[in-house]
């Protein structure tokens, strides 16, 4: 069975669509830019709701409650290993005052020492077309499934 994770992309409209994405954290990312964005989200067990873990893993990602009550589904979608569901919500959040929560990590590997890395390590907002290329490869059908949303 494969992992389940569920987010919620936050977008507003200042002028044009922007979307609201994270800089994963961690040594594996620290120096990569392109394609090492995502939509914030997380992993949920059996027995939660997608998404209550959305809402979950927005604040412990961003530091802040999803600011819209309306989240809208966009659907699900195997993103690597794991199946991905994703809801929408307009609203506004300064990226700059992003806290994120943190995970353990062995590093350097097979050193035995652990460190705690932010799952987040900042936070942007972007047009459509540079998140396409920030966003990891997976998560970039959201993109199109949240501009033809918008466009109905």
């Amino acid at each position: 069975m494969p992992r389940r994770s569920a987010g919620v992309l936050l977008y507003r409209r200042t002028p044009g669509l922007q979307v609201l994405l994270g800089h994963m954290g961690g040594p594996f990312w620290s120096r990569r830019d392109e394609g090492a964005w995502s939509i914030p989200k997380g992993e949920y067990g059996d027995g939660e709701e997608p998404l209550a873990a959305a809402r979950r893993e927005f604040e412990e990602e961003l530091g802040s409650p999803v600011p819209s009550t309306a989240l809208v589904p966009l659907g699900e979608l195997r993103a690597g290993a794991k199946v991905l569901t994703v809801w929408a919500a307009e609203g506004d959040l300064d990226a700059d005052a992003v806290v994120s929560g943190t995970f353990p990590l062995e590093w350097p590997p097979r050193s035995g020492r652990v460190q705690h890395f932010p799952e987040v390590d900042r936070a942007a907002w972007f047009g459509l077309d540079e998140a396409r290329s920030k966003l990891v490869t997976g998560q970039v059908p959201y993109l199109d499934r949240l501009r033809a949303l918008l466009e109905t």
